[in-house]
């Protein structure tokens, strides 16, 4: 993959500041299709014009965040070659820093405590339904002293947001987007525990960590004009936006369950390559011309904020699997051994560490493998197919055809194997070129067409009725045990 230090001709030329783009997951489950893309997106548009993707685990909510997520988030990235600059950063941790910069607010007079209870809360929202308003606090505290709060209340501290104007937000993605002020009403920096919010944290994470442009979905696109707020109260620059659209299902609704997969570990399950991953990923909402199939290094040139469209994208299945194929063919065959031996440990059954296994206990199936995968390649989208059309390779005899094969195996069918092992029998040098040529003498001396030699020669040699070519399949197994499959079925 293009690497940090590979920057594009025309972005080498126009570095003004150092771009700093940041991936900030939850670590509240595996990570999900939606963030692969975001990450992909930040990493694009950081690393394409010499600058740095950082790493921000969101992991505020302790009841929901778990080590075990983590993990799954830096395993998903790692697969997907997404790295990031430095040490990941933990946002619980700096709870510190957070706190700090709440109370240099306070002091500033531009975010106060605010001491009105639970009930009073209530009743603001009761009210504000009532009336037909947002519900939004009422600012009863905005202008307060401190020596009127009620005994035995733990204040919160609230930001003094502007009572007039709008916020602006000039987005990248969804163009100018202006807020209300008086819809912003005064959000809580510190609660009463004193822990930080999430709207306090994200905006002195990004400033402390120098990040110059925020890519994230769309769905945090209101929270953008909140955060900017406090960005204006402190005196610091707010980052450039661009808020991406979520990703549908083929049926236009928010991608879910019903849809299928949602995490980066269970495509990796179904045997995808992570290159065709991050092809069909950033495909998703943007574009560049009518190219469909790209390289790392074409992406990392073209890659732009401005051309992501604004409506929501829908995965395809279908396309995501056909462009798979595309990359497994055009994989070489040692890449793609590899590939499929990395992919093993995450797979199911004969597809997974059974082969595993298998592969490292025989070098000469490792070998066989290695000569089967032009043939292999060619009509296999996914590793899992990769792996089940080779399972003719290591298949113990004598085999059991499927249901198709068997059809093929009748009496005609053994017939033609008893006829045409002995003209394999007698060739002398074991090659794709005299296996052809002793078959096609046995079709013409039969007088039959060379497919209805083929069919049960196949079925005779892998037990199903696909297969790469059926002289490929010879030689790859080799004489002694291409000839004892036969023989097997020819009685």
């Amino acid at each position: 993959m293009t690497g940090p230090g590979r920057l594009p001709e025309r972005h080498r030329q126009n570095l003004m500041t150092e771009i700093v783009t940041r991936f900030a997951p939850s670590p509240t489950g595996f990570l999900h299709i939606g963030g692969a893309r975001t990450a992909l997106f930040n990493w694009l548009y950081a690393r394409g014009r010499g600058g740095k993707m950082l790493l921000r685990i969101e992991d505020t909510d302790r009841e929901r965040s778990t080590d075990a997520a983590i993990d799954a988030i830096i395993d998903g990235l790692n697969w997907l070659d997404l790295d990031w600059d430095g040490d990941w950063i933990s946002q619980y941790g700096r709870a510190d820093r957070h706190r700090e910069v709440a109370h240099e607010l306070v002091a500033a007079g531009k975010a106060y405590y605010c001491y009105a209870t639970p009930e009073e809360l209530t009743e603001m929202r009761e009210k504000a339904r009532a009336e037909g308003r947002p519900p939004r606090y009422d600012g009863r505290w905005r202008d307060r002293d401190a020596s009127e709060a009620p005994a035995g209340v733990d204040p919160v501290v609230r930001l003094k947001a502007p009572l007039d104007g709008e916020t602006v937000i000039e987005d990248q993605v969804q163009g100018r987007v202006a807020f209300p002020n008086k819809d912003l009403d005064d959000l809580i920096l510190l609660r009463s525990d004193g822990n930080p919010t999430y709207m306090l944290a994200v905006v002195v994470d990004d400033h402390d960590m120098g990040v110059t442009h925020v890519v994230r979905g769309d769905d945090h696109l209101t929270n953008a004009a909140r955060q900017a707020l406090i960005y204006k109260a402190m005196g610091w620059d707010v980052p450039v936006m661009a808020h991406i659209p979520l990703i549908h299902g083929p049926d236009g609704a928010k991608l879910s369950k019903r849809h299928g997969a949602l995490g980066v570990d269970a495509y990796r399950a179904m045997g995808y390559l992570p290159q065709a991953m991050r092809n069909y990923l950033v495909r998703l909402g943007w574009s560049h011309g009518d190219d469909e199939v790209m390289s790392d290094e074409q992406m990392l040139e073209w890659f732009d904020l401005a051309a992501i469209g604004k409506s929501a994208a829908r995965f395809d299945f279908v396309k995501l699997e056909a462009l798979n194929g595309q990359y497994m063919r055009a994989t070489g065959d040692a890449e793609l051994l590899a590939a499929l031996k990395a992919f093993l440990p995450y797979g199911e059954g004969a597809t997974g560490p059974e082969l595993l296994a298998r592969l490292e206990a025989d070098p000469e199936l490792d070998a066989k493998l290695l000569a089967a995968l032009p043939g292999l390649k060619e009509r296999a989208k996914t590793l899992i197919e990769l792996a089940d059309s080779a399972s003719y390779l290591w298949a113990e005899r004598p085999l059991q055809p499927d249901e198709k094969a068997s059809k093929l195996l009748d009496d005609a069918g053994r017939a033609v194997l008893a006829g045409v092992v002995a003209k394999l029998e007698a060739v002398s040098e074991w090659s794709v070129e005299e296996t052809d040529a002793a078959v096609r003498a046995y079709a013409a001396e039969a007088e039959i067409k060379l497919g209805k030699v083929a069919q049960p020669l196949r079925a005779a040699l892998t037990g199903r009725t696909t297969s790469p070519g059926i002289f490929d399949v010879l030689v790859v197994l080799g004489r002694e045990e291409a000839l004892a499959r036969i023989k097997d079925q020819a009685k």
